[in-house]
């Protein structure tokens, strides 16, 4: 009898905070410290002011729209995100910093009410109100069984993996890491005894080897393996021949079954190298950005699921199904044809151009 295969769905940052935790039933203080807007109510008024109202307050499934019924057709045996959010009540930001996003602890039935299994937290907003806020952050997701990685109260819990068992035996074990290049001020990283992140300093053959180790230490007989990357700049051109390299190196050392990279606010083209799934960039999946700056050519508000299927024996892609998503009034609805258009071209940038796509395919049979 053959072995089932390992169901994946992997979402890129949830932006939960500002203007998207102040339309739902708790929220924080809307007062903000950016340098242009000082009130995270001006975000809803902005998406209101271009796509119409939003029915404040709104209950905690609203956020995921038509989406939710769509994510419990797909069944996943995990469901992982990047958490690009504090959830906490704390009320000291991070000094320096230009933006800083959290969400009411009320407010976490967000996550639950989606079937979320397990967050990414190393990222350069999880820190935004500081140890304490990271400290609630990790309580809350505690409390509702949602597990996490890549920030923790010491290096060790930091950097180790999530394990989440599998059906008939193993583990998928998550590795979370986030570089500089993504905005994580380097007073972030965690240390033996001091809350933080797990921060890659750079991308070398030296971290390289160091983080093969310690996937290759925690892995054992059975386990399938995915790491979780936040990496490089907002509103990229192009994929970072680096990216790309260590991307490799993880999959040739460490034997990595999935690269899962986010960072840019935009899709990014994917590859399948050795017949192991790399995303280079998932895209945002909730923020509040409808309403501010003007049309360009990168676009936050055309969402993706990745719906993946590996062999549970090697690890290796059998199938990966995108699914396109359009984000109005703070909720994530179908999207119309120039939206597909514009996703489709995007994703294909340079990998069709380069023949690195394995069968991939959008989405289409459960649309409208």
């Amino acid at each position: 009898m053959a072995t089932p295969g390992l169901k994946l769905l992997l979402a890129g940052d949830l932006m939960l905070g500002r203007g998207m935790d102040q339309v739902l039933p708790q929220h924080c203080t809307p007062e903000l410290v950016e340098p242009c807007v000082h009130d995270a109510r001006t975000y809803v008024r902005l998406a209101e002011a271009r796509h119409g109202p939003i029915p404040a307050p709104v209950p905690h499934v609203y956020p995921w729209g038509m989406a939710l019924a769509l994510m419990r057709e797909l069944a996943p045996d995990l469901f992982l995100v990047n958490l690009e959010t504090a959830i906490t009540t704390a009320d000291h930001p991070w000094p320096g910093k230009a933006v800083h996003y959290r969400l009411h602890p009320g407010n976490v039935a967000c996550l639950t009410a989606a079937g979320i299994h397990g967050c990414c937290l190393a990222n350069n907003h999880v820190l935004d109100w500081g140890f304490n806020g990271l400290a609630e952050t990790l309580r809350c997701l505690q409390q509702v069984g949602i597990a996490s990685t890549g920030a923790g109260l010491s290096l060790h819990q930091a950097q180790g993996p999530l394990a989440l068992p599998l059906a008939g035996g193993g583990r998928l074990l998550v590795f979370a890491r986030a570089l500089a290049s993504s905005g994580v001020p380097d007073a972030w990283q965690a240390q033996l005894h001091r809350p933080g992140v797990a921060l890659l300093p750079q991308l070398n053959a030296g971290t390289a080897r160091a983080l093969a180790r310690s996937v290759c230490k925690h892995r054992r007989p059975g386990d399938r393996v995915l790491l979780s990357l936040h990496w490089g700049a907002n509103w990229v051109e192009q994929i970072p021949e680096l990216h790309r390299w260590f991307a490799h190196q993880m999959i040739d050392l460490a034997g990595v079954d999935v690269v899962f990279g986010h960072s840019s606010h935009h899709p990014l083209p994917l590859e399948v190298y050795g017949g192991k799934l790399i995303l280079y960039g998932c895209g945002d999946l909730l923020n509040d950005y409808e309403g501010i700056g003007a049309e360009r050519r990168w676009r936050s508000d055309c969402p993706c699921l990745y719906s993946l299927e590996l062999d549970r024996l090697n690890g290796e892609l059998e199938c990966l199904e995108i699914v396109p998503l359009r984000l109005r009034r703070f909720q994530l609805q179908w999207p119309e044809p120039a939206d597909r258009l514009w996703l489709q071209g995007q994703l294909g940038l340079e990998a069709a151009a380069a023949g690195r796509f394995g069968g991939w395919r959008l989405q289409r049979d459960r649309l409208p």
